[in-house]
């Protein structure tokens, strides 16, 4: 079991005071590998807070360099980073926050060849990509590999979130099986908005490592943050989904095998 040092806990210890999480559940997040991708004004946000929370290991992946409108919302970036990899600066500034996470930056963007290996090597995704390419193929990689995913995604003044659990909530797939068109320069970006969404996909993470609260298990929180109109939705959990529904069945196997021997056995200590 993994311990934490003095240290730690006084880091931690107004977080550690709230009911539900206390120091198991602190230890449960120190033991963790979250692997973040997109790491900008969404993911470089989200990446902070976990940090900042004593995730153990923070996993960063975003190809390409900073650029300078990047820096209205790019909170881990600053101005004499323009033109250099965006997530080795993220690697370098959230250890200066907290040396007590490991962190590993991986300037690359997620591809067919990378996702497998980024996938396997965390216990939770988060995904802030700035496309459905990429959107889908960690969604694709997660329900391979039976690994939990919170996503996180923005438009303008409007964002979505969910928390999903392969074989139990409906994958991206599920909630958006014909893609909309995603242009990365084609919609305005208020450093605000990406900060909200990426505090609530932090939190998401944080209750669904250490139990705390309710993440958003088969719900949709949608969000027009122009209005503050925030709602709740249930969406659709495709039965015949190309990516979730053999790995849904099988856990739907899995279940009813399990209360068929307990029941055996509760039918033998009968008789």
């Amino acid at each position: 079991m993994i311990e934490l040092t003095p240290a730690e806990i006084e880091r931690y210890q107004r977080q550690i005071m709230l009911p539900g999480l206390g120091e198991e559940g602190q230890k449960k997040l120190k033991s963790t590998t979250a692997l973040v991708t997109g790491v900008g004004g969404l993911g470089g946000t989200v990446a902070l807070y976990l940090a900042v929370a004593g995730i153990g290991k923070l996993i960063l992946v975003r190809g390409g360099d900073l650029r300078l409108d990047d820096l209205n919302r790019q909170i881990l970036m600053t101005n004499d980073w323009v033109g250099k990899p965006r997530v080795i600066k993220a690697k370098e500034t959230l250890e200066k926050i907290n040396p007590h996470v490991e962190i590993e930056a991986i300037p690359e963007f997620v591809t067919p060849d990378n996702v497998d290996i980024l996938v396997r090597g965390a216990d939770i995704a988060l995904d802030c990509a700035f496309n459905f390419e990429e959107r889908n193929l960690l969604n694709e990689a997660c329900v391979r590999w039976d690994k939990p995913m919170v996503e996180a995604a923005m438009n303008d003044m409007e964002a979505y979130l969910t928390t999903i659990v392969p074989g139990k909530t409906p994958c991206l797939s599920c909630i958006f099986p014909e893609k909309p068109e995603w242009d990365r320069w084609g919609f305005g970006v208020l450093g605000a908005v990406s900060g909200t969404l990426a505090t609530l996909a932090a939190l998401e993470a944080i209750k669904l490592v250490t139990g705390l609260g309710q993440p958003l298990l088969g719900r949709l929180l949608t969000m027009d943050l122009g209005n503050l109109h925030f709602a709740k939705h249930r969406p659709y959990h495709d039965p015949d989904c190309p990516v979730c529904s053999k790995i849904s069945q099988q856990k739907i196997n899995q279940t009813l095998n399990l209360v068929n021997s307990e029941q055996l056995t509760v039918n033998s200590v009968l008789s």
